[in-house]
Formats: structure tokens, sequence, C-alpha cells
């Protein structure tokens, strides 16, 4: 999939633990040495009988598919984007039996603009820092990593043995840069054209900025139906509010659940976002917390003493820091302007 055609390659801005020195261009590992490792890395994480299963999808049904799908939410709400690289080939074959299943398509809803980060996990190339000086370390033994420019050791000669090491992140700007080069060739989805035109004087009217509806496609590709795989707790409809905040922007919630009207999701979303903007103070910190939560978000900038979204990227689930990127190349596809171009 994507790992087999993407040519722009994000060096990852650091190593869960810190690291402190930068590599030469001679350290920087090729794409498939860092799958098979990173396949490696996250067999403590993944259930392997869930990635059997996403092997085995073709017929399955409403109940065999809901572990399978919560498992996929459970790995986008952690730390690593990484983990993500996992799933990418297995998790292809997901998203047609969800859609061929009547049951199942407000989940494939869903996951088709998700499947995104997935790719985009594949694309991710890493650069492996020294650690406390030490030479840049092999990812599978935790042993440092043997150059040409190093002498073999000398007979009785130590070397100090390093844990392996987690991958953390790609730097916020290097993934910018990726998503705009994926973005540039992404079609208008097919009901872009039906809702943008309506929606657009909505965001106005709340003082947000008007180009923001393309948060839409990034959270369920316009598709008022798309169903997060939470059940009763989870959010949906085209800005995939979840049911406390579609609560508090005044939606209703439950057999009728006005967060599948298209106009009246809008609101919600617009209003929540007009919110977070006054909160945090900018656009990249108001749409990390309307996708992680305005809680989890407050509380990272407090603990770190943080004041931007490239502060606390790092440490917000993987999601949320492939999400933000992802708005922001949508919105400069979309409508040629910067997040930065763009008013209260």
């Amino acid at each position: 999939m994507f790992r087999r055609w993407a040519s722009i390659l994000i060096v990852v801005g650091g190593m869960a633990g810190g690291v402190t020195a930068a590599l030469s261009q001679d350290d920087v590992l090729d794409l498939e040495t860092l799958f098979d490792q990173g396949m490696r890395l996250v067999e403590e994480s993944v259930d392997p009988e869930i990635l059997k299963a996403l092997q085995q999808v073709a017929d399955a049904n409403r109940e065999r598919l809901l572990p399978i799908l919560t498992e996929v939410q459970r790995v986008l709400q952690g730390q690593y984007i990484v983990d993500l690289a996992a799933f990418d080939d297995a998790i292809a074959g997901l998203l047609p039996a969800l859609e061929r299943n009547e049951d199942t398509r407000a989940y494939a809803a869903w996951l088709r603009p998700r499947m995104d980060y997935f790719e985009m996990a594949q694309a991710i190339q890493v650069k492996v820092p020294s650690i406390d000086g030490a030479s840049p370390l092999d990812l599978d033994s935790g042993l440092p990593k043997a150059t040409a420019k190093q002498p073999p050791l000398a007979k009785g000669e130590t070397v100090t043995v390093h844990p392996p090491v987690r991958l953390s992140v790609a730097t916020p700007a290097a993934q910018r840069e990726l998503w705009v080069g994926t973005m540039a060739a992404r079609e208008v989805p097919k009901n872009a054209n039906r809702y943008v035109t309506r929606l657009k004087p909505i965001f106005a009217a709340f003082g947000v900025p008007e180009e923001l509806v393309w948060v839409a496609e990034v959270e369920s590709s316009f598709d008022a139906s798309a169903q997060s795989p939470v059940g009763a707790v989870g959010a949906v409809g085209l800005f995939q509010l979840m049911p406390m905040t579609a609560r508090s922007q005044g939606l209703a919630v439950g057999r009728r659940d006005e967060r599948t009207h298209p106009e009246k999701s809008a609101r919600g979303a617009a209003a929540y976002l007009k919110s977070l903007r006054e909160r945090f103070g900018d656009w990249r910190l108001a749409l990390a917390a309307y996708n992680a939560g305005e809680g989890r978000v407050q509380r990272l900038l407090d603990q770190t003493r943080g004041k931007t979204f490239e502060d606390i990227a790092s440490k917000l689930p993987a999601e949320t820091q492939l999400y933000v990127p992802k708005v922001e190349a949508l919105v400069l596809r979309r409508e040629g302007k910067k997040l930065s171009d763009l008013g209260e």
C-alpha cells in the first residue's frame, strides 16, 4: 500500500526516553528494514489473534467485526504511530468487509478516512539517534549498531547494553510536509459538494473560519452515517461528535440523534471549535482538543508547561498526532490557506 509508493519520508523527531544527538544521512534506516523492525516492536501491544482475524474478515458479521474494530480504535488511541504500521496491510480487507454488511456500513464510514493513518505509519522512515553519547542502537538487539567507522572490539573489551528502543513520533513539521504531499492528489469526496456550500455559512455564523468545514472530510469523508465502533458512547455523524459534546451544544442524542443531521452536526462542531479556540488560543491546539479531548490537552500543557501543539504532540494519541497535520494539509489543499492564515 502506501509504503510501496511513498517517496517522501519523515524523519522521526525523537525517541522515547530522550534524545540528545543528531545523526548523519548514513544512519538512516531503509523503509523495508523499518517495517520489519516496527512489526517486531508492536508484537508486545497488538493482539496476534486480532491480526489473524483481520486476514479472515471477508464474510464476517457484525459480532465478529466489532472486537476487531475495537482493537483498531485502541491502537489509534495509543501513543506510538509505529504501532499502526502493523495493521496497514492486514486492515486493507476490513473496509470492504464492513461495506458489504448492512449492519456495519456505518463503521465503514468511520474507518474509511482513518485508513490514512495506517498508511502514513508505513511512510515514516526512522533515524536512530545515539543515546547518552553512545553509538546508534540496533532496534532489535538494543546493542550499539556497528558502522564502517567503528573498529572491531578488542579482546576482552565490553560494550554497554541498552534496552530496546521504543520509537516515538515524527515531528509535527515533518508530518505536515508529508501530509501536504499526500493530500495534493486527494480527490474531493463524492458527498462534499453536496454539503460544503450548505455548511460553510453555519461555521461563519459562529465566528469560525468557514475553511474548517473540511474537518468533516477528516472525520467522516462527508458521510453523515459514520459511527465509531464504541456503541452508544461513540462518535456519530459528519463531524463525529461524542454524545457529551453534542448535548453540551444543544443537540439531541439517542433514538432521535441530531448528530446525523448535517446542519445540526455542523452547528455543534462549529460551536465546539469556537470554544476550543477561545480556550487554547490557536487552531492546532483547538483541533488536537477536538480529537483527543480538551481535558487531555489541558493536562498535557500543564504537565509540560507547554504553549503549543508541538510542545505536547508526542504525548498525544497517535491518531491526534496524525489528525492535526492532516486537517492542515486538507485546508491547504481545498482552500489554499494555512491554519496560520485563518482568523478566530
